[in-house]
């Protein structure tokens, strides 16, 4: 697959795009630690159906790079879902996407939300992958979903984010094994994945998006009134399709429970069982079926 890349403000923001170049595009966002590869069962299903998909290196990712560094300045590595979904933006202006689709998984799903909520006439459809969506600033979590969530305690304390910065794919890899059922994965797709969390700029970005998350580093200025239009945000209005596995064991099934009273453009939830936290890797043909399904009733009713 090869990687193109485009300036903008922040980054030298680098992607993959393929399939029919005249086909309708559909943004395809990863989430964390994961990189553009967990798409790689889901793409020929949509360049079959004739979309062309886009597949962004996240900030902190792989070949994606901020441009102050490489003149020597040190800008903030800003980890914020309001960052993530102005990087898309920024990406989605430079190929002259007037529109399109919006597939994202974890971080991804996040950036989908942000966008929904600020930037609703760039979007045909969002579908999101393993995440809810949580109006309004973080919350403190159920005590079931907290004791999921505990890598993100780990990185807000000082010695958790010394040892994180010390051997980021140990903390990485300990996700991969946990957060679905045994047996998912090769180590040769582990070792791929791993290959976009080489830099420093990936420590950077992780710490500073779950330290920032609950309080425990300051958020950017440069995205403050980003973030504070998101979060009085109470409903979405974009056609939304949520894709969530039933063995989901960082964000249980359980926190979508009930999600639709939050989207007034149309909602449907998918429920995959066996399925884990992984999503587009563990079950690519039926993810790729349910977004096709979606993509089609959005059409349809635009019709």
């Amino acid at each position: 697959m090869s990687i193109e890349r485009v300036k903008t403000e922040m980054l030298h923001l680098a992607y993959e795009d393929s399939g029919p170049k005249k086909g309708e595009p559909v943004l395809l966002v990863h989430g964390w630690p994961e990189s553009p590869r967990c798409w790689d069962g889901v793409v020929p299903h949509l360049h079959k159906a004739g979309y062309r998909t886009i597949a962004p290196y996240l900030r902190g990712y792989g070949p994606t790079e901020f441009r102050s560094h490489l003149i020597g300045r040190n800008p903030r590595r800003t980890g914020q879902a309001v960052a993530l979904a102005q990087d898309v933006i920024d990406l989605a202006d430079k190929l002259k996407l007037a529109t399109f689709d919006f597939v994202g998984h974890d971080w991804g799903a996040r950036a989908g939300y942000v966008l929904s909520a600020l930037f609703p006439q760039r979007l045909k459809s969002l579908t999101a992958l393993s995440v809810p969506f949580t109006p309004g600033p973080y919350k403190i979590a159920s005590l079931p979903l907290a004791r999921a969530l505990w890598y993100q305690w780990y990185l807000c304390s000082h010695p958790g984010a010394r040892d994180f910065a010390r051997n980021p794919i140990k903390l990485a890899r300990m996700q991969w094994e946990t957060w679905s059922p045994e047996g998912w994965f090769t180590e040769a797709q582990f070792a791929e994945a791993a290959k976009s969390w080489a830099g420093e700029d990936f420590i950077e970005v992780t710490l500073h998006a779950y330290r920032s998350r609950w309080g425990h580093a300051p958020t950017d200025p440069k995205y403050d009134l980003l973030n504070d239009r998101y979060e009085s945000t109470l409903s979405l209005a974009t056609p939304t399709l949520l894709i969530h596995g039933l063995e989901d064991r960082c964000d249980l099934a359980e926190t979508t429970d009930g999600a639709g009273r939050s989207f007034i453009g149309g909602y449907r939830r998918a429920l995959l069982d066996g399925v884990g936290h992984f999503v587009p890797r563990e079950a690519p043909e039926e993810t790729a079926k349910e977004i096709l399904s979606h993509l089609a009733y959005v059409r349809e009713a635009r019709a």
